[in-house]
């Protein structure tokens, strides 16, 4: 192989069972999987707030870039997945809280549901060490 692979995992039960690691980083680059306002054992943390589940969400992806000793300022781009667009500025007030100063490229986007019916948003990131 190429390129090593350093692979971190969140331990939710998610991962297996889907076969991916939380966030992946090759050369200087890290893509973090869609990552969901959930705790390690991957229960839905705030059912019905929009707002909580993404900030918990961007912890969530913090804390996987943490592991590869990097922060959120090293994001260069976010995908937002929700289930209810009417609710984007609940979304949008949490990400700009913790990317307002970074600005990464951002996609939002509505999708009908995700694996667990509380889940209402999901987010992928891409760094770059």
């Amino acid at each position: 192989m190429k390129n090593k692979r350093e692979k971190i995992f969140s331990g939710t039960p998610w991962e297996p069972k889907l076969g991916y690691s939380r966030a992946i980083k090759v050369g200087d680059m890290v893509y973090v999987s869609g990552t969901t306002g959930t705790d390690p054992s991957g229960k839905v943390l705030a059912p019905g707030d929009m707002y909580a589940q993404t900030a918990q969400a961007i912890q969530n992806i913090e804390s996987a870039l943490k592991r590869l000793g990097l922060g959120l300022e090293y994001v260069v781009r976010t995908r937002i997945y929700v289930t209810q667009m009417e609710r984007w500025e609940e979304v949008a007030r949490a990400h700009s809280e913790f990317f307002g100063t970074i600005h990464p490229a951002t996609t939002l986007v509505e999708v009908a549901r995700f694996v667990d019916p509380e889940m209402l948003v999901e987010i992928e990131a891409v760094a770059v060490s």
